[in-house]
């Protein structure tokens, strides 16, 4: 891809253009300039909300069937193109290819999965509802709120969008997308198979930009029935307060800081694994990491010391190559907050374990080793805070209730993961966890079938399953005389 002539960042009804804000993509690799977008703002975002608002009339009064129709040809096409969105999320991401792969592979899949609910809705439309009243009879029907601004992030391009896009398209409405500035490629080039599904022009628009030239406007505009963001709790803040301003839904995902619970019967072998795919899975560059390791007493000495092992064992290095199993951070700002959170940890007296720098034989590009802490203090930032990179803390517990109550002391609730042998105990340990979603003995494996959000700050609403759709649907009930 040519850093020399820039991509078109802007599709609005129905057509490519290029706007007057060029952002520069930089390899997360070598440092250098992958490619330039042209992107938008402010009138961008009008234009493309004028094409929305004008093909939503046509669009929600589709059918399911209709609707599942291009949801399988998007399906289809981003199955066509699997090895060039591989390609475009490891070169501007920097996904190892094996997380490439599973990226589109969880694309190819929502979209299916949701093509499947927009049939759904054909023969579940109108309800019947039992009143308690024969003089009086009632239909439920759920109808697309309207214009959806969808707002994604940098570490999983493609995903979060497939999980906000599929259901918004399924549920009848149309939809303004704003990509990350930082890895919009493989995001523009899911756009074009968009482009090529048959979809009615206007119903998806995308403009590249920076959040506050796309973002801010997108989420305080009246004709905007629904934002649906992912990232930052800051930026989730600034967004709800702008969406607040003419009353429209909101759903945020936002931060983690979430804990792995390794019980007294684990098996450490299984625990080891998992600990470092919830801290090392994408550099540790996810709101679900599970970035805090809780491990019985009995069981603490010899864990850390296999930790280590297989943390130091991970090949890092050019995503690209089939062998590296961890790539760079996404950028020079998110390399130099998780360097300076290493270094404040060091600071306040947490013992390195190993890892905290640059690995050895790479001299550019945006990586850091596997890193892990141990006598980690409870109130400091490593602990307490959302480092999104590859930084593990391990601390040991003497009983299950401990471990608990230290995983749910925690502004955030959004993930959790146990660990161990006698599997009712371990399901009860599950129940008591303030998360969204709780995996045992499980890699961090997600469907579209179950949802995705969390407790307290780390989600409003959630996404995937029937409740995904349901964020982008509206009920109505009529009620009549007989």
């Amino acid at each position: 891809m040519s850093a020399q002539a820039a991509l078109n960042g802007l599709y609005i009804d129905g057509q490519w253009s290029a706007g007057d804000a060029l952002l520069q993509v930089i390899s997360p690799v070598t440092e250098a300039s992958l490619a330039q977008v042209a992107g938008g703002g402010a009138e961008a975002v009008d234009q493309a909300l004028r094409a929305a608002t004008r093909s939503f009339a046509r669009w929600s009064h589709s059918s399911g069937a209709e609707r599942a129709v291009v949801l399988r040809r998007i399906a289809r096409g981003v199955a066509e193109r699997r090895e060039r969105l591989m390609h475009l999320q490891s070169s501007n991401n920097g996904k190892p290819q094996f997380e490439a792969a599973m990226d589109v592979d969880d694309v190819i899949a929502t979209f299916d999965y949701y093509a499947g609910l927009a049939e759904g809705q054909d023969q579940a439309q109108d309800a019947e509802v039992a009143l308690p009243s024969a003089d009086f009879g009632a239909r439920l029907r759920r109808e697309p709120c309207g214009v959806v601004g969808l707002i994604v992030p940098w570490n999983f391009p493609m995903v979060t969008t497939a999980w906000k896009l599929a259901p918004a398209l399924a549920a009848g409405c149309c939809v303004v997308l704003k990509p990350s500035e930082v890895t919009p490629l493989a995001e523009l080039e899911l756009a074009a198979i968009i482009a090529d599904s048959g979809l009615p022009d206007g119903v998806f628009n995308l403009v590249c930009g920076t959040g506050l030239a796309v973002g801010a406007p997108l989420a305080a505009d009246p004709r905007v029935a629904k934002i649906s963001f992912t990232g930052s709790n800051a930026v989730g803040v600034q967004v709800m307060q702008r969406a607040a301003e003419t009353v429209k839904g909101v759903s945020l995902e936002l931060g983690g800081k979430s804990s792995l619970l390794v019980l007294a019967d684990a098996d450490l072998d299984l625990a080891v694994e998992l600990a470092c795919g919830g801290g090392f899975f994408n550099a540790g560059q996810m709101c679900s990491a599970t970035s805090r390791v809780l491990v019985a007493d009995e069981l603490a000495d010899d864990f850390l010391l296999r930790l280590k092992a297989r943390a130091e064992a991970i090949r890092v290095g050019d995503p690209c190559d089939p062998e590296v199993a961890m790539g760079p951070l996404v950028n020079q700002a998110q390399y130099r907050r998780v360097l300076a959170h290493i270094e404040r940890g060091l600071n306040v007296g947490a013992r390195l374990v190993c890892g905290g720098g640059r690995p050895a034989g790479l001299t550019q590009g945006f990586f850091i080793q596997p890193t892990v802490f141990t006598e980690v203090s409870l109130d400091s930032a490593l602990w307490r805070e959302e480092i999104f990179g590859p930084v593990l803390c391990v601390r040991s517990f003497s009983s299950e209730q401990e471990a608990v109550a230290l995983a749910n002391d925690s502004e955030f609730g959004l993930v959790a993961s146990v660990v161990g042998a006698d599997l009712d105990n371990a399901e009860r340990v599950a129940n008591a966890l303030q998360a969204g979603l709780v995996w045992i003995n499980a890699p961090q494996v997600i469907f579209p079938q179950t949802a995705w959000g969390g407790y307290k700050q780390s989600s409003i609403g959630r996404e995937l399953g029937p409740w995904g759709l349901q964020a982008f649907q509206e009920l109505k009930h009529v009620i009549r005389a007989l």
